[in-house]
Order: C-alpha cells, then sequence, then structure tokens
C-alpha cells in the first residue's frame, strides 16, 4: 500500500457521523475517513450481528471491545477479542463476520 498526499492530522472519531447498515441480522455502524484509495472506519457491530454478504475486500481489522467471529467461505471459522486483529487481502478468502454480544472494531481498507 502506497501512502501518498495525507497531510499529519488527528481524528476525533465521535465527530464523524455514522452511517447505519443493515446485516442480515443486527447492524453496524460505520464512521469513516477517506484518504485517497485508503478507507478507514471505525465500526459497530449491534449483538446479534451477521454480514449480509461474503466480503472479498481486503481490509486490516483490529478487534477494540466485545467479540468478533469471522467466518471463512471454506468453513474455517476465527474469533477476534479486544486487543486481536487480523489482516487479508482483496480477492484472497470470501469472508463474513458475526457477533453475538457485539464488537467495536478499527478497519483500514
Amino acid at each position: 500500500m502506497q501512502m501518498s498526499n495525507i497531510p499529519f492530522g488527528t481524528t476525533d472519531w465521535s465527530q464523524i457521523v455514522p452511517t447505519e447498515h443493515q446485516g442480515a441480522t443486527g447492524m453496524a455502524y460505520w464512521r469513516t475517513l477517506n484518504f485517497g484509495d485508503i478507507r478507514v472506519r471505525m465500526v459497530e457491530y449491534t449483538p446479534g450481528y451477521l454480514a449480509d454478504h461474503w466480503c472479498v475486500k481486503g481490509h486490516i481489522l483490529l478487534c477494540l471491545e466485545g467479540e468478533l467471529h469471522t467466518e471463512l467461505e471454506d468453513g474455517r471459522l476465527f474469533t477476534l477479542k479486544p486487543g486481536m486483529s487480523y489482516q487479508v487481502a482483496d480477492n484472497a478468502e470470501p469472508h463474513r463476520s458475526r457477533t453475538t454480544t457485539g464488537a467495536r472494531l478499527f478497519i483500514i481498507d
């Protein structure tokens, strides 16, 4: 990833207006900033959230709060707790996430 033309800045995520994204069940609330081709998000999943699609976008994801279960299309399952992260490339391994308790994530993609 080449990061260019991004001046130094700070972000108060509480000042970024969230957008709502309906899952198959539950909701996701995204606070999003874009820096050229790089999207940076603070995402909150409500308890009972299940993604409504298999995602093929690459991400670097850090779990800040709660517990996130990510399933790969091949059946493997991974659980993230606060302080844990995952990374996956574009078009590498389709994945979808769910949470029973809710989760707050920091995502770069």
